[in-house]
């Protein structure tokens, strides 16, 4: 039996920027026999995910070369490089630059496997919460200029995509460093004039950053979608300073109530149990803003103590007490969601299809259970479904 032909293959731990640099990535890799682990060092966790896909990859590709970027090997370079399964560390800074693959500037024409498109146009963060590794591994806040991102988008529309994710650290710091400092929303809107793409949906966003010209886009424009991911990682004013973040917890209430006031719009929000110093009260306020918030996509961490950052120095919670809120916190959005999705039952929706027979997600970002599609769909089509019922956490929907 023949060898099987030398393939890159690229494993994505991490967020959706991250996804987006996995596929820049990918083009340039040709046809080498190679396996990059694109990593990730939200919590410690990622970073033990990182290394088992890391001694994963080198079992399943014995013979491959393994490389490792992202934001665990840009913070521990010397660590991984020394994992005796890595043959070398690209650093993040570096990673997209044809030059540490060997290659020319090649960006890939769609996404491979993917119904939806991811789009940098941010990179970094200048801000210094006390939780977060992240700027270790990102470095200082940087934006992708206007005329590239309506480039990139065009050329992913004219592929066959309908719908793109706009992606980076802090999108909404997007245009400080560029000529004349155009917001994020300026950004958005110029997007929509000079490009076709049907679905337009935002990275996390941070509240206090949600200016008017983003809120009209928001509520107002058809094309970007009813679904809004905040960044609030608590509902307590007292932690929220500790963690140094800009917003007080009435902020991130006033903005979902001004959103949803006009529009139908989903919350989706990060929060994390179990911060430094969390006693029970204060727990209480953000297990409260699941509801307070309308939170129906939660996205649930159990603090994790990152080398480096001052959380890391402050009186920890006990891990079992930890553990314990963020099943709380879990317990709290799956109702919360459950609750949406009855909501939805016999409505129709516009449903991105990703896997014929399986699943899609409606414009609002719930997710749809799918029958076979008719032969005249495919993954990446926009379908028009009707909700017959639901699960705990999807929708089951029929085509009309």
């Amino acid at each position: 039996m023949p060898a099987p032909s030398p393939r890159p293959e690229i494993v994505t731990l991490g967020c959706r920027l991250n996804i987006a640099e996995s596929e820049a990535i990918r083009g340039l890799l040709g046809s080498r026999d190679i396996v990059v682990v694109n990593s990730c060092a939200v919590t410690n966790d990622a970073v033990k995910a990182t290394r088992a896909a890391i001694r994963r990859a080198r079992r399943t590709r014995p013979d491959a070369e393994l490389v490792v970027t992202g934001c665990a090997a840009a913070i521990d370079p010397a660590g991984f490089g020394a994992m005796a399964e890595v043959d070398r560390v690209v650093g993040n800074m570096a990673k997209l630059d044809p030059a540490a693959w060997g290659a020319l500037a090649m960006p890939p024409a769609r996404f491979s496997g993917h119904a939806r498109a991811f789009v940098e146009v941010q990179n970094g963060c200048d801000h210094s919460c006390t939780f977060c590794a992240i700027p270790f591994g990102r470095g200082p806040s940087r934006s992708v200029p206007a005329g590239a991102v309506v480039d990139r988008i065009a050329a992913l529309v004219d592929a066959g995509h309908r719908e793109v994710v706009l992606t980076g650290v802090d999108v909404t710091s997007y245009g400080t460093d560029l000529p004349g400092t155009p917001s994020f929303g300026a950004l958005v809107e110029r997007l929509l004039i000079h490009t076709r793409v049907e679905r337009l949906r935002l990275s996390s966003l941070d509240s206090i950053e949600i200016d008017d010209r983003l809120f009209d886009l928001l509520t107002g424009e058809a094309r970007v979608m009813p679904h809004v991911h905040l960044s609030l990682q608590a509902g307590d004013d007292m932690i929220l300073k500790r963690m140094k973040r800009r917003h007080a917890r009435a902020d991130a209430v006033r903005i979902v109530a001004r959103l949803k006031a006009r529009r139908d719009i989903a919350i989706g929000a990060d929060l994390i149990a179990g911060f430094p110093t969390e006693d029970d009260a204060m727990f209480a306020n953000t297990l409260a803003i699941v509801d307070d918030c309308d939170v129906v996509h939660p996205h649930i961490f159990p603090f994790s103590p990152r080398t480096g950052t001052p959380a890391a120095r402050m009186p920890q919670v006990a891990r079992d007490v930890v553990k314990h809120r963020a099943a709380r916190l879990r317990a709290a959005g799956e109702a919360r969601r459950r609750r949406w999705l009855a909501t939805l039952v016999g409505t129709e929706q516009s449903v991105l299809v990703e896997r014929p027979g399986d699943r899609g997600h409606a414009a609002n970002f719930a997710e749809v259970h799918l029958p076979a599609p008719p032969a005249r769909l495919a993954p990446g089509d926009v379908a028009a479904v009707r909700i017959s019922a639901t699960t705990d956490s999807t929708l089951i929907g029929t085509f009309l």
